[in-house]
C-alpha cells in the first residue's frame, strides 16, 4: 500500500495539473495499492466570502496585467502537455475555497474524495463555475454519489469550518508554503506539479525496497 496526502487547493491550477499527472502515473501501475486522502489549504485564506473579481484578483497578485498574462500562458501550456484543458476565460470570479474544502472533508468521510476533488477541478477550470455557490457544490457532491440535501443542509451552517481552518494552519506550522505538496506514506514530502515520470520512480523505489524473499 502506497499512501498519499495531498495538500491542495481547489483554484491552484498547479493542483489540477499535478492531479493529473499523478493519476496517469497510478494507472501506469495497476499491480500496485494506492491510497489518497486531500487536506486543505488556501490559498487565498483572507479572500473575501464573495470571492472577488478574478481579473482584479489576478493583476493585484502578480503585479500587472502583462505578468499575469505570462504566468498563466506557462500554466496553460503545461496543462495541456498533461491533456488539460482550461478555459480561463469562463473564470469571472476568484471565490473562497473554504466551504470547497469542506465539501472534500465531507466526500472523504463517504469515499468518495478524489471524485469530488476532480468535479471542484473541473467545474472552476473548464466550465468557468463559482466553486463557492452553495448550489454548485451540492451539484458536485451529488455527481459523486453524495445525498445533495444532506450537503445543502451542512453548508447552510458553520459544520467544520474551524477545523478546516485548523488543519491549513496545521500544514503552514509544518513547512507547507505551497501546493500541491504530496506527503509519500507519512515520511516523504514532494512538492509541486511533478512529471508522471518521476511518479514512476518513486513507485517503483517504493515497490522495490517493501518488496523481498518470503521467509523460509
Amino acid at each position: 500500500m502506497i499512501r498519499l496526502d495531498i495538500i491542495s487547493d481547489p483554484v491552484c491550477p498547479w493542483c489540477y495539473i499535478g492531479k493529473t499527472r499523478l493519476e496517469q502515473a497510478i494507472s501506469a501501475r495497476p499491480e500496485l495499492d494506492f491510497q489518497l486522502e486531500w487536506h486543505p489549504f488556501q490559498l487565498n485564506p483572507d479572500m473575501p466570502p464573495e470571492g472577488m473579481e478574478r481579473r482584479a484578483y489576478l493583476e493585484l497578485k502578480f503585479g500587472g496585467r502583462e505578468r499575469a498574462v505570462a504566468i498563466y500562458r506557462q500554466i496553460a501550456d503545461a496543462a495541456a502537455e498533461a491533456g488539460i484543458e482550461i478555459s480561463y476565460e469562463r473564470i469571472e470570479r476568484m471565490p473562497n475555497t473554504l466551504d470547497a474544502h469542506r465539501l472534500i472533508h465531507w466526500a472523504g468521510l463517504e469515499g468518495v474524495q478524489n471524485q469530488v476533488v476532480g468535479g471542484l477541478f473541473q467545474a472552476y477550470f473548464q466550465q468557468g463555475q463559482d466553486i463557492s455557490d452553495p448550489k454548485v457544490l451540492v451539484d458536485i457532491a451529488t455527481a459523486a454519489g453524495i445525498d445533495g440535501e444532506m450537503i445543502a443542509k451542512l453548508l447552510a451552517q458553520d459544520v467544520d469550518k474551524q477545523d478546516i481552518q485548523k488543519r491549513d494552519a496545521n500544514a503552514r506550522q509544518k513547512g507547507v508554503s505551497g501546493v500541491p505538496c504530496f506527503i509519500i506514506n507519512n515520511a516523504h514530502a514532494v512538492t509541486g506539479a511533478q512529471p508522471s515520470d518521476l511518479w514512476l520512480r518513486v513507485f517503483d523505489d517504493i515497490a522495490a525496497n517493501t518488496s523481498g524473499p518470503a521467509a523460509g
